[in-house]
């Protein structure tokens, strides 16, 4: 046999351990598990809310033949049920869920991407997410601090929360010391109540204790649970959030290094559980409803009088201006919802609306 034959013999055995250890690395890379953590704002086993994390984690499991598992972490056991965005930032979690609005504090421009007063109902806010730029704004907001954020679950509209005693003018919220996160606690400021954000863990006993004069939870669907109506019997119609979105977070580092099916996987999950938690909201609220009206007749369901109504969306208008006037972003965010919901609110009235009006 001639060298070349040698050499020829040798380049093909090296070819073929090649092949090998390359075809063995990819079934390595295929087989490798993905271990998460996810922190979320909410106690454990708490309700709607968390059973929105425990279906996204067993999707992802199973869609993924076990390779992505995702351990969640309660209020209970990280101790931080406000502090999650910057537990994710910084990697201690893979992944969070709560509410946008609640870092305001942090990144003024996160506020927009929970619900706004006056704004889209959730049908209408979902079409703005995903096919009309939301999720490209939420980006842009999100990026520049190694997050991702994606819709994790709508309440629909929120009730207006439990007082203690009646609104029947503006006077009475001057000095109200009331449970109300995002823009409408801002809104509810300018009119002279006193606004605080509380962890939902500490929601009952902060109105026991008269902490807060009164609060805004979600709607009978989660608050009648709760026990509000023991201590604040006023339950008033909403306003200040017409579609809460809450969110999941995830560290965008992490979602780097996972494989591209992973992500796709994650990304159904999430988006599977938004929609399911949405129904689920629904369907307990309906239910929760009319047992309350039956069971409960201390509930007193209440409607804001006109003057409160028109001085609080007076107030809401300044502010959204303010806002506007002051950051490019926030006016890019602000207009996006704005112009989208003027196009879509047209086919709600005249679909949704009409049917309504028309039983």
């Amino acid at each position: 046999m001639t060298t070349s034959c040698f050499s020829l013999k040798r380049t093909l055995i090296t070819l073929g351990t090649c092949a090998a250890l390359l075809t063995s690395a990819t079934a390595m890379a295929a087989d490798k598990v993905y271990r998460l953590k996810l922190a979320e704002t909410w106690g454990p086993n708490f309700p709607i809310f968390g059973d929105a994390t425990k279906n996204m984690a067993e999707m992802a499991e199973k869609m993924s033949n076990g390779r992505l598992q995702i351990r969640i972490d309660s209020a209970n056991k990280h101790k931080a049920p406000l502090g999650v965005f910057d537990m994710v930032k910084a990697g201690q979690y893979d992944l969070g869920h709560s509410a946008s609005y609640y870092w305001k504090g942090k990144v003024p421009n996160t506020l927009y991407f929970t619900t706004m007063p006056f704004g889209m109902v959730a049908s209408e806010q979902y079409a703005w997410f995903y096919h009309g730029g939301g999720m490209e704004l939420m980006e842009k907001v999100y990026g520049p601090h190694n997050l991702l954020s994606f819709p994790g679950g709508n309440t629909g509209v929120q009730m207006g929360g439990w007082f203690q005693k009646e609104i029947n003018s503006v006077d009475d919220l001057k000095g109200l010391k009331m449970r109300i996160p995002g823009f409408a606690g801002e809104v509810l400021a300018k009119l002279g109540a006193s606004p605080t954000n509380i962890a939902p863990g500490e929601l009952y006993t902060s109105l026991e204790r008269r902490t807060i004069d009164a609060l805004e939870w979600v709607g009978p669907g989660l608050d009648l649970r709760m026990g509000f109506h023991k201590i604040a019997p006023y339950y008033y119609t909403g306003w200040h959030e017409p579609a809460t979105e809450l969110q999941f977070l995830v560290n965008k580092r992490t979602w780097e290094r996972l494989p591209e099916d992973l992500q796709e996987i994650l990304r159904v999950a999430m988006r599977t559980a938004a929609y399911d938690m949405y129904t689920h909201n629904n369907h307990a609220s309906g239910v929760n409803w009319a047992s309350m009206l039956e069971e409960y007749p201390n509930i007193k369901v209440k409607q804001f009088p006109a003057e409160v109504m028109a001085a609080i969306r007076k107030a809401n208008d300044e502010l959204l201006a303010e806002r506007a006037a002051a950051d490019p972003l926030a006016k890019e965010i602000l207009e996006s919802q704005a112009e989208y919901l003027k196009t879509i609110r047209q086919w709600t009235e005249i679909s949704t609306q009409a049917y309504l009006d028309s039983e």
